[in-house]
């Protein structure tokens, strides 16, 4: 091979290593561009899939308070003596919300008002819902500030160590039984006054 022949193939292969070098890029442009699209796809398909299974959680959840509904106003009017019993109580003071599954009171003798938190699977944060509902129950009802105040939790299911918890915290428990939701609370059980 002479010396212009090795020139020309060492210049062709230059010429050759611009354009796979071109390629190459050009290729990674492509990919990262197709990668970015399928990126925003997945994460449009994941924020959609996330909004439906919300849907299905407030579904479920709506479907178990449904079920609770008539189970907790026996309880309320039979066990308690309320003369008032309302469903899903939604209340907007001082840029604030709060949401009851069930507020049930007397005017009476009685003097009381319960507020019901109905859960399908029970957890810690249901608990905690509870609490500060109770918490801050009398900021929204002022109209109720001379009534003992009493928390119900009401779960399909609940573990043995979170229902004791409920308990402690002084709220009365109501579990499904038979289709049924009654309480489940020992007989020496006394409800704490908030």
């Amino acid at each position: 091979m002479t010396d212009d022949e090795l020139k020309n193939l060492v210049a062709d292969l230059a010429v050759s290593q611009k354009e796979t070098d071109r390629q190459i890029k050009e290729t990674d442009r492509r990919l990262s561009k197709q990668i970015l699209e399928t990126d925003k796809q997945l994460s449009k398909q994941i924020k959609e899939l996330g909004k439906q299974i919300g849907g299905l959680g407030r579904k479920f959840g709506s479907f178990t308070e449904g079920l609770a509904l008539p189970s907790m106003q026996r309880i309320l009017q039979d066990k308690f003596n309320m003369e008032v019993i309302s469903p899903s109580v939604r209340i907007h003071k001082d840029g604030k919300d709060i949401e009851i599954d069930v507020l049930a009171y007397a005017n009476s003798t009685i003097n009381e008002i319960y507020v019901v938190e109905v859960k399908s699977h029970l957890r810690e944060e249901g608990i905690m819902q509870l609490q500060t509902v109770i918490n801050n129950f009398r900021h929204f009802f002022p109209e109720h500030n001379d009534k003992k105040l009493y928390g119900i939790l009401a779960s399909v299911d609940m573990t043995t160590e979170l229902k004791n918890k409920v308990l402690s915290l002084g709220f009365y428990v109501a579990r499904i039984k038979e289709d049924i939701f009654s309480l489940d609370t020992p007989s020496d059980f006394k409800a704490k006054v908030f």
